[in-house]
């Protein structure tokens, strides 16, 4: 079977037969918050996807760009225990991962601005069919980016 031109391989037959999880984020300078985050994901599948965010939609999103480049970003989460594979997310269309990947579930973080009813019938346009959950923080008083950056001056 072939997909984009490129055979198929058992490696891709598994990994759809499995309940796949997405959540995105920007994940600088990765913390302890970010692998509770991963944690608390994983539980509701058995492959986890993590978009990090491009780094000109960091920039237009909070404001200033990130310490670490998105390919620096990407390669420390892709080795954060519980993620599977962590790809850049696109700097157009944000929901175009959403509907290229297909996941079962999509996570989002306690302080994502993202709610969840338009999140939930922008998955219908896509002709998406994932369960939306909103994950609890873990210590958000201690581990959250904006604190530890501010605490890093």
């Amino acid at each position: 079977m072939e997909r984009r031109g490129i055979l198929r391989s058992a490696q891709d037959d598994k990994i759809n037969l499995m309940r796949k999880v997405m959540v995105f984020g920007t994940f600088d300078n990765l913390h302890p918050g970010h692998l509770d985050f991963f944690a608390q994901a994983k539980k509701y599948g058995d492959y986890l996807i993590v978009v990090v965010a491009r780094d000109i939609n960091v920039k237009k999103y909070k404001g200033a760009p990130p310490a670490f480049s998105e390919n620096a970003r990407r390669k420390i989460v892709q080795k954060a225990k519980n993620v599977d594979k962590a790809v850049l997310g696109y700097k157009q269309n944000r929901f175009k991962i959403i509907k290229e990947l297909k996941p079962d579930v999509v996570c989002l973080g306690y302080d994502q601005k993202m709610e969840i009813e338009i999140l939930r019938q922008k998955l219908i346009e896509l002709h998406v069919n994932a369960q939306i959950y909103r994950l609890a923080p873990f210590q958000p008083e201690k581990y959250k980016s904006s604190i530890i950056k501010q605490n890093e001056k």
